[in-house]
């Protein structure tokens, strides 16, 4: 095994360990030697963020709406409201963005940027999203493990879009969203590779956090507080030069892809008119 797939390997191994628990996740993986790089980052040790320079979510977060607050009424109102969307395509739709192992992963925000990340087309854009994963998730983890706050779909024993990995959604914290903090980190990164279409890749990061409803894993302080660590994720990213160089490289990458007119790899029309279909009541 070359050191390229080696490290592709690996990468996918700790990024499915993310798929769950979005929580601490090592971030130490092998580098690659100059042959194996194909213009991927010099630093490839995992996420762009060490241990000790993730955003703390202890700090950070205050702990989740307790019994008989307005906050937990919310919660509940919101639950039932998008319950109403279970059977649609937003559904289907919030399945779809429930995925975290790449290459599948990537495809959230393509339609979006009109164009496919992938590591043939878009490498540096690809590992951008990969490495961004690993410092999400590293960022939730200490009030997921504190708070160990049960999710909807336990909580009322109701079904989700996600049937597969239900019995380990249990054994994690529902609050914050490690979803919601991972999508509305990669669409403002997004939106610095490709300001042109900044309000839509926005909208789409909004959306992204908001499938966790629609999927009955997440209550709606946990999507709105995953969206401040996503934020703070960004801001610690800022400070990195490594992260600096492949957004700057990514730009050029995106621009390259549009100039061939290579779609992206899923029916953006579909995914257009889920994404109609609103929760009632959702912040």
């Amino acid at each position: 095994m070359n050191h390229r797939s080696l490290f592709n390997l690996t990468i996918q191994l700790v990024a499915y360990a993310c798929v769950v628990t979005l929580a601490s996740c090592a971030p130490t993986l092998p580098a690659q030697d100059s042959s194996a790089r194909m213009g991927a980052a010099s630093d490839t040790s995992g996420g762009y963020l060490s241990k000790d320079a993730a955003p703390d979510s202890l700090v950070l977060l205050p702990p989740p709406p307790p019994a008989g607050s307005s906050a937990l009424a919310l919660d509940e109102e919101v639950h039932k409201n998008a319950a109403a969307l279970r059977d649609t395509p937003r559904y289907k739709l919030a399945a779809l963005d429930a995925e975290l192992v790449f290459p599948r992963a990537a495809d959230a925000f393509a339609c979006t940027l009109g164009a496919p990340i992938d590591e043939q087309n878009t490498p540096r854009l690809y590992r951008i999203l990969q490495r961004t994963l690993l410092d999400s998730a590293a960022t939730t983890s200490g009030a997921k493990n504190r708070y160990m706050r049960t999710r909807p779909f336990a909580a009322r024993e109701e079904p989700s879009c996600v049937a597969r990995d239900e019995e380990r959604l249990r054994k994690n914290g529902s609050y914050p969203s490690g979803h919601a903090t991972l999508g509305w980190a990669w669409a403002l990164i997004l939106a610095e590779v490709d300001p042109a279409h900044a309000d839509a890749i926005i909208a789409r990061g909004r959306s992204y956090g908001e499938s966790r409803l629609v999927c009955n894993v997440h209550w709606q302080s946990d999507i709105v507080e995953g969206r401040f660590l996503g934020a703070a994720v960004v801001s610690r990213l800022h400070g990195v030069t490594a992260f600096r160089e492949d957004v700057e490289a990514a730009r050029q990458e995106l621009a390259a892809a549009r100039a061939k007119n290579l779609a992206p790899g899923r029916d953006c029309a579909w995914e257009a008119q889920a994404l109609t279909q609103k929760i009632p009541g959702v912040l």
